[in-house]
């Protein structure tokens, strides 16, 4: 099997509310997909979301990484041999992890079709069929994120949540979550990511309100180049600190696991550059000690149906999913068989990812590049 040519379509799509993170507010959300084309008439699907403020790329500029530099090194090549194909994109440009993992998720798509099998087969198939769920509070209304919470735990689609306080007051922030842990029920569980934004004295004090207040876990509170103010508030936390921007490659989780600058590492497959990198980080996280939770970049059909199928075949996914993307959008550019019903994601079937682009949609929300 030899891929014949790979297409990448930039996409706009709406969201359901505004989605506040510490560095940007996202008023809709920008995906380029990819579709990786063989000789043997079967597509592969892949996909690379774009936070305007998160990730180091516009849109514009991953579509051209990926047409111009990764594509040409691709064409010819056999798509299931997923380690080589991951070796020719490092060969052909450095870094631009988020346009490898987009190429890699649709040969895995690829293989697993061939195969006719899920792509979880392709990684040691399923441990569970089940994803426990967690919805992000990020409206930075008390009163809104509280009536969103208790909708979620009345549709039984969501009871564990968790906000995003790393924007404004770091005070103001930490009684937004303890005001929204307090009006849930005690089956729900809260958490809070900083995404960065404090440095570590803020962290000194927030941790323990955090934890008087009820909250479960605190995400990213320090940047991401502060491996030892991680170890330091790791050391000392009475809740579990997670590590999510800090950690992308193998190296760094390495790093994380054996120094335990972390309890929980949040991993994400753009992030790591692709399904079989990311299925590595949190193998080595795992055996250093790290607890593992399936972190999302608010991904559509495509890219949710690709986690999902990951995050079934780890051991340890101790701290649950986030794969949240398909309920926050107004619209998709793929139909796919997912499916969220009590508190929890059934993972698709396949075969490969069990999505599938719908022509008309990507091409009503296709959006050029900007210039």
């Amino acid at each position: 099997m030899k891929i014949e040519r790979i297409t990448s379509t930039i996409v706009g799509l709406r969201l359901r509310r505004a989605h506040r993170l510490a560095m940007t507010t996202m008023a809709g959300h920008t995906l380029v997909v990819a579709q990786i084309h063989t000789d043997e008439g079967v597509t592969g699907l892949g996909e690379l979301s774009i936070i305007a403020g998160y990730n180091e790329m516009s849109a514009g500029a991953a579509k051209a990484v990926i047409d111009e530099v990764l594509a040409p090194a691709l064409v010819g090549q056999d798509p299931r041999r997923l380690w080589h194909v991951l070796a020719l994109m490092d060969r052909a440009i450095k870094g631009n992890l988020p346009c490898k993992a987009a190429l890699e998720m649709a040969c895995v798509d690829i293989a697993a079709r061939a195969l006719g099998v899920s792509s979880a087969a392709l990684f040691g198939g399923t441990v569970r069929d089940r994803l426990e769920m967690l919805w992000v509070l990020a409206t930075s209304d008390t009163q809104q994120d509280i009536e969103e919470a208790r909708q979620k735990l009345g549709e039984r689609t969501h009871r564990h949540f968790l906000v995003k306080i790393g924007t404004g007051d770091p005070l103001e922030g930490v009684q937004r979550a303890t005001a929204i842990r307090n009006a849930l029920p005690e089956a729900a569980t809260v958490r809070v990511d900083v995404n960065q934004a404090w440095d570590e004295a803020t962290a000194r004090w927030a941790i323990p309100a955090l934890h008087a207040g009820g909250i479960a876990v605190v995400e990213q509170p320090v940047h991401a180049a502060s491996i030892d103010a991680m170890r330091r508030l790791t050391g000392t936390s009475p809740i579990t600190v997670m590590a999510d921007e800090a950690v992308a490659t193998p190296q760094e989780a390495m790093a994380y696991a054996s120094t335990h600058a972390c309890d929980a590492l949040s991993i994400k497959v753009t992030k790591h550059g692709g399904l079989l990198r990311t299925a590595q980080v949190a193998h080595i996280a795992a055996a250093g000690g790290l607890a593992i939770f399936g972190g999302t970049m608010i991904e559509g059909a495509i890219g949710t149906s690709a986690c999902a199928q990951l995050y079934s075949t780890l051991p340890d996914l101790h701290w649950g999913c986030q794969l949240f993307g398909p309920q926050l959008l107004v619209d998709d550019i793929a139909t796919s068989q997912l499916r969220y019903e009590d508190f929890a994601l059934v993972v698709p079937l396949g075969p490969g990812f069990g999505a599938t682009v719908d022509p008309e949609r990507l091409a009503y929300h296709h959006r050029r590049p900007a210039g």
